[in-house]
């Protein structure tokens, strides 16, 4: 059997309690050694052998996973944050599926949540922003063009940006071809919930300096957006004159 294990954003104790006890248990593991944290590998036990999926390609993980197979072991293929976000599992499950060899897969914390709690923020302010895009700039790895920067900016929705902190500049400039302007809120969180956290913030208009200026140039998100600015309407559900399933307004 392989599991698929969503790590969390960093912190060894942000694995879900699934997730560890599948870690514990395991006789092989595959881990994502980019970006896991190295910490994590402590939950496995005496005598498990442990693959850096960063010094392999998908062929030899997969051989991994096939000899594994064959002898009757767990495995546990742990990737970052969680495995739907960039991880890269649909190839690998496809190939487990064509192969006949059972898996499951286990959700962990995003690193777009580490980044919200590091940034003690709320993406979906009401009368703010209700959307929440998820995206990457276009590089080595291409990007479908209806999906580029600018066309995703020109909502002006929260977005939270993956795998881009080493293209601040081209990222700024494509941002501002959006619906925002230079001076939109925005935040650059590395390495969200490590020991080495660290939040920027600063306007679109200022984004590539303040990487430059803070030595960031990956292991990092960028959230943009007018939910981190100080205004946002009264949430319906907990408003007084406002009626629900489970309370009555009173007034």
């Amino acid at each position: 059997m392989v599991h698929f294990v969503g790590a969390g954003p960093g912190a060894p104790d942000l694995i879900t309690q699934r997730g560890a006890k599948l870690l514990g248990g395991a006789d092989v593991v595959i881990y994502a050694g980019s970006l896991v944290n190295p910490a994590l590998l402590g939950l496995c036990r005496e005598g498990c052998s442990v693959y850096n999926s960063a010094q392999m390609t998908l062929e030899q993980v997969l051989d991994v996973m096939k000899d594994a197979a064959s002898r009757g072991l767990d495995v546990v293929r742990l990737h970052t944050g969680d495995p739907c976000l960039y991880g890269a599992i649909r190839e690998q499950m496809d190939a487990l599926d064509a192969l006949g060899i059972a898996y499951d897969d286990t959700p962990g914390v995003s690193s777009f949540c580490g980044a919200a709690a590091a940034a003690c923020a709320e993406y979906t302010l009401p009368g703010v922003s209700q959307s929440v895009i998820i995206t990457r700039m276009a590089g080595r790895t291409p990007v479908p063009e209806r999906e580029s920067i600018a066309a995703l900016a020109a909502h002006g929705a929260t977005m939270v940006i993956f795998l881009s902190a080493g293209m601040l500049e081209g990222l700024q400039r494509e941002l501002l071809r959006g619906a925002y302007t230079e001076e939109t809120p925005a935040a650059i969180v590395y390495k969200a919930s490590w020991p080495e956290e660290k939040v920027v913030r600063c306007t679109l208009g200022t984004l590539a300096r303040a990487g430059q200026e803070n030595g960031i140039s990956k292991t990092a998100l960028i959230l943009v957006g007018d939910f981190l600015a100080p205004c946002y309407e009264r949430s319906k559900l907990y408003d007084p004159s406002f009626s629900t399933e489970f309370r009555e307004a009173t007034r």
